[in-house]
């Protein structure tokens, strides 16, 4: 089949299945192309908790479809490649993590949403990229750990100067292998750019950053700055709605490296395929959903960054 065909298949069999398909902004351009929503991981999480339809079809990578099955449980969460995983999330488990809080039991535990859903129950909040800081702020503990990635958790430590901040050393491979070197290398060829970078990668390519935020954040800065040229400093799926949003201005990767190989495993082939055989579903038990639930509820309660 034909892509045009695929997604013809998939869209007319989304609406037999009453199925809401979300995509998150690093998917394949075609993925984004097809879906209902497309989004950052707080917008994604939003649509789960608020939809209507009885499916959600997760074209993302695991924890994101747990998160959807601990905000929806009445609902079939369906990912397409149940293989599509996140090496930050794999850095932290639940036993190491309840080990941390047993030596600072005085400790807010503010854990990003790159986790899975067992850590996420021994989380007391969730944050996303758009909302950490506010999320921060509004912890009344002195002392917070922040779970699992090191650059955003050096990112949040900058914003508290009043709160004693443990890290976890974890890190997102494709944000973290970004040079120092290629940012300047790329704003020397395009002086009259401004460079965008996601809080996930290191400090020394945040301090050369015109503007610090996550890939919704990336979306609005670029609509709304009359610059004409971006340099942008996430992964290579964004320049998708980048582009198509503004047609009239530039965008520019600094380096090859930037791309999630996990991000682009989902294929129109694996969509289709899920919703005709309406597996692999994901489903996280009750006891850690319930927990889980609290500390996703109260990242979806704050406002954004």
């Amino acid at each position: 089949m034909t892509q045009n065909e695929l997604k013809q298949q998939i869209r007319q069999l989304a609406e037999e299945r009453d199925a809401l398909l979300i995509a998150h902004n690093y998917q394949r351009d075609e993925i984004q192309e097809i879906a209902d929503i497309t989004g950052d991981s707080l917008a994604l999480s939003m649509a789960a908790a608020k939809t209507d339809k009885t499916v959600i079809v997760f074209c993302g990578v695991h924890f994101m479809a747990e998160s959807a099955a601990i905000l929806a449980p009445g609902k079939t969460i369906l990912l397409p490649r149940p293989d599509a995983g996140c090496p930050m999330a794999d850095m932290v488990t639940a036993e190491g993590l309840h080990e941390l809080k047993q030596q600072h039991p005085d400790a807010t535990v503010v854990t990003y949403v790159n986790s899975s859903a067992a850590v996420k129950a021994e989380s007391d909040v969730c944050c996303t990229s758009s909302n950490a800081i506010s999320v921060a702020r509004a912890q009344s503990a002195a002392k917070l750990l922040l779970v699992p990635d090191r650059n955003l958790g050096r990112y949040i430590a900058a914003h508290v100067p009043d709160k004693e901040c443990i890290i976890w050393e974890g890190y997102c491979p494709t944000h973290d292998r970004l040079k120092t070197e290629e940012i300047v290398r790329i704003k020397g060829e395009h002086p009259d750019a401004l460079f965008m970078a996601h809080p996930e990668c290191r400090p020394d390519i945040l301090e050369l950053a015109d503007h610090i935020c996550s890939t919704s954040g990336m979306y609005e800065f670029a609509r709304n700055n009359p610059a004409k040229k971006f340099i942008v400093g996430t992964e290579n799926g964004i320049l998708w709605r980048l582009k198509k949003e503004n047609p009239d201005k530039e965008f520019i990767l600094p380096s090859r490296s930037l791309i999630c190989p996990n991000m682009k495993l989902t294929s129109l082939e694996d969509v289709l395929e899920c919703l005709q055989k309406m597996e692999p579903r994901i489903t996280v038990s009750e006891p850690i959903r319930a927990k889980a639930q609290g500390s996703l509820d109260r990242m979806l309660a704050a406002p954004r960054d």
